[in-house]
């Protein structure tokens, strides 16, 4: 980097973020900045306050106070602490969660398409005054969702009720309606726990593909193996503040980090 050029700016700003529930501090001053292009992973003892942050970041909660700020393609920042999850996610913020979750009587084809951008069916004006230009946008979408549905290798259970999936398919059915809403920033609450060690590396090379794309990604993984082999960057939250970051290898070798872990050394040297 030339000395003319200013330093790059984080995609998302987190400073000095509190939340407690009653007497329960979740988070404590989390403060932490995601850069863009880069697949970050937030790690941390059960406890940690990692999906309270998610979920505050996505307005799913609101902060007591503290500033959460992302910055969108011309460089202008957007505060989110205030925002609602619709308005957020507009902005190019999508989020899974722990537990995938669906509609019940729809498909995974349906579902796909549910998350697209910008539909002008949406609006009972448009169907009205512009059939024409929403019939192309829905065939669009419908190639698009097809597209997906290949790439996280769920093309073969299209017409399947979402019910009928394994947990496995519905962790990849997560990944493609992230992928359906083209964000900028996706937030996977742990999108490998509880599949089995050959879905859990199909995973990591769905997220290091979606990076490679010029995405960025924030995720949370107890799985240490999988984020020794994805992450770009490392985040450790404990008692809901920043703990320690750097590469993988640097936090594993943190003494604090290792105390913060109760003893689980072993696993996180694994």
């Amino acid at each position: 980097m030339s000395a003319s050029q200013p330093p790059p700016q984080p995609l998302l700003s987190i400073e000095d973020v509190h939340l407690a529930f009653g007497g329960l501090k979740a988070l404590d001053g989390a403060s932490l900045a995601i850069m863009p292009g880069r697949l970050t992973a937030l790690i941390g003892p059960n406890g940690a306050g990692k999906t309270t942050l998610f979920n505050v970041i996505s307005g799913l909660l609101r902060a007591d106070r503290g500033r959460i700020a992302l910055t969108d393609a011309n460089g202008a920042q957007h505060a989110l602490e205030r925002g609602t999850p619709d308005a957020i996610n507009r902005l190019g913020l999508v989020r899974t969660f722990q537990i995938a979750r669906g509609l019940p009587k729809m498909s995974v084809f349906e579902h796909l398409m549910l998350y697209g951008p910008r539909q002008p069916g949406e609006s009972l004006l448009n169907l009205l005054g512009a059939a024409r230009a929403v019939r192309d946008h829905e065939a669009a979408l419908a190639e698009k969702a097809l597209a997906v549905a290949r790439r996280v290798r769920l093309d073969h259970l299209l017409d399947n009720r979402v019910t009928a999936l394994s947990g496995g398919q519905k962790k990849l059915l997560e990944i493609g309606r992230a992928l359906m809403a083209e964000p900028r920033l996706i937030l996977f609450d742990e999108p490998a726990a509880g599949v089995n060690p050959t879905l859990a590396e199909e995973i990591g090379d769905q997220l290091r593909a979606i990076v490679a794309e010029g995405r960025t990604v924030l995720l949370i993984e107890h799985d240490m193996a999988l984020v020794s082999r994805v992450a770009d960057h490392v985040i450790v939250l404990a008692l809901g503040r920043k703990l320690a970051e750097g590469s993988f290898d640097s936090v594993r070798e943190d003494a604090e980090v290792q105390r913060a872990y109760l003893g689980v050394r072993a696993e996180m040297a694994a």
